[in-house]
């Protein structure tokens, strides 16, 4: 990666790399999925929990156009799925993530833009950020929606960062940072020259280096140090 130093774009994920919402998503596929008819403790309940938990990081809609197969039950389960993650957001049942805050900011002083995507409706990122008091931390926030449609592992949300902000020159001045295989696998496909899993969400270490991490950290707050010390650029 020795040409990776001149990092100029940071596009961070939200929950679990730089929100802390203590498996709010597991419960809110609950009630969503109870809405529905899949009864807890069921065997169907077990599967389809199952597969959340293997797809976090994509976007939600996809998730549920996966489990019930009916567009109409799949944006039924989503509507009923952000509804109550809304609601948990609202009881304060979330935090940043320790030092994300700092870190963003740090990365913006060091000179590098940053944005944050999320594979929930744009409504539930707001209500996110509202809660936290990001709303302005970032000049820029994307969702599946934004970015047109498609969510984590396509690389669209990160092509839209850079198409956006026009902060850097090419892909290979993105650093991607996420706690999911998906979060990997997007960057990578993006062509980022940084894809930096973090330990405080979803997956560990070994499933993110599977699916193309360049680098595994304890937490986000040790991005800028490890952007700071990216060896020099040959040639």
């Amino acid at each position: 990666m020795n040409d990776t130093h001149t990092v100029k774009l940071v596009v961070l994920d939200m929950a679990g790399t730089t929100v802390a919402d203590g498996g709010l998503v597991e419960q809110a596929f609950s009630a969503a999925a109870q809405r529905l008819g899949v009864e807890p403790g069921s065997d169907d309940h077990a599967a389809k929990l199952a597969y959340v938990r293997a797809t976090m990081g994509e976007s939600k809609i996809s998730v549920f156009r996966h489990l019930f197969g009916d567009e109409g039950m799949a944006q039924r389960a989503n509507a009923a799925f952000e509804e109550a993650y809304g609601s948990l957001v609202d009881a304060g049942h979330i935090a940043p993530v320790p030092g994300a805050r700092e870190t963003i900011e740090k990365l913006r002083a060091d000179g590098r833009r940053v944005v944050l995507t999320t594979g929930f409706a744009r409504v539930t990122q707001d209500a996110i950020l509202d809660a936290l008091g990001w709303q302005g931390l970032v000049e820029l926030t994307l969702c599946p929606a934004d970015a047109g449609g498609r969510g984590r592992p396509y690389p669209d949300m990160v092509l839209a960062a850079l198409l956006r902000t026009g902060a850097a020159d090419g892909v290979r001045e993105i650093a991607v940072a996420g706690d999911t295989s998906y979060d990997m696998l997007s960057g990578v496909r993006s062509g980022a020259g940084v894809v930096a899993g973090v330990l405080t969400g979803a997956h560990g270490r070994e499933q993110l280096l599977a699916h193309g991490a360049t680098h595994v950290l304890g937490s986000v707050g040790e991005l800028p140090g490890l952007l700071a010390g990216l060896p020099a650029r040959e040639g």
